[in-house]
């Protein structure tokens, strides 16, 4: 391993403990969603295509997901605040390092966010009868693009306003996309002039490609196109006008 490697690798690590001891992120990230698929999964208060256990697991899947928006806006620009990122983007490991270690670190806990689910969603009567490899690295591609969506947006909105801004903003945004962003709730459960737009936006996308994936068996192509094009542009968003200080 590169010595670039592994200095990406010990920021990885060190994010993704941050992140895992850090009980407000931990409710935000694992206990929300896990609550979500329970209540999805249990109750007939909102329509669910069939199987409805599939369909909950899809939505909660993408809820996680897009939790790495509000989690990571907030931890960026606080340490743009107090200093954290400008010290560390003058060390070997680089801006560009930095970033790295902060995807990974978002990757890993996503991976912890999904065995968290699954096993939640065995407890509650899902079962993985039919699933194929096929299925599975489906979803995984549409979690990662999406994931970086979220990823390169937050890095955006914390790398540009004030903590304060970012906090309300980020907050006020999941819960919109949970709420009515198509990210949790089938887009058909929306008005029709809404959830046309919802579904070429980032929550829309994911929501709807990954209940599909739970309950068809197919990847969404179209709506993995949408992510990939999000992905891009919020990247070179982000990319411009990221300030590495307060």
């Amino acid at each position: 391993m590169s010595a670039t490697a592994r200095r990406v690798w010990a920021q990885t690590r060190f994010e993704t403990v941050a992140v895992l001891r850090n009980g407000e992120q931990l409710v935000l990230m694992i206990l929300l969603p896990a609550i979500a698929l329970v209540v999805l999964t249990t109750t007939d208060l909102v329509p669910l295509p069939e199987p409805r256990a599939d369909a909950a697991l899809g939505g909660a899947l993408a809820m996680a997901v897009a939790s790495s928006f509000t989690s990571q806006a907030i931890a960026v620009a606080f340490d743009r605040r107090w200093g954290v990122l400008r010290m560390l983007a003058t060390t070997p490991l680089g801006p560009r390092g930095l970033l790295a270690g902060k995807l990974g670190a978002v990757l890993l806990v996503l991976g912890v966010q999904v065995l968290t689910l699954l096993g939640v969603a065995l407890a509650v009567g899902w079962r993985p009868d039919g699933v194929t490899a096929a299925q599975v690295g489906g979803g995984a591609v549409l979690m990662v693009v999406g994931t970086g969506v979220f990823v390169a947006f937050a890095l955006l909105l914390g790398g540009t306003l004030r903590p304060e801004a970012v906090l309300a903003i980020a907050n006020l945004l999941f819960v919109l996309m949970v709420v009515g962003g198509g990210l949790l709730l089938p887009l058909d459960t929306l008005p029709a002039p809404l959830a046309a737009v919802a579904a070429y936006l980032p929550p829309g996308a994911l929501g709807e490609a990954l209940r599909t994936l739970c309950t068809v068996g197919q990847v969404d192509l179209v709506a993995l196109g949408v992510l990939a094009a999000w992905a891009v542009a919020g990247g070179l968003l982000a990319t411009r006008s990221f300030r590495w200080d307060a």
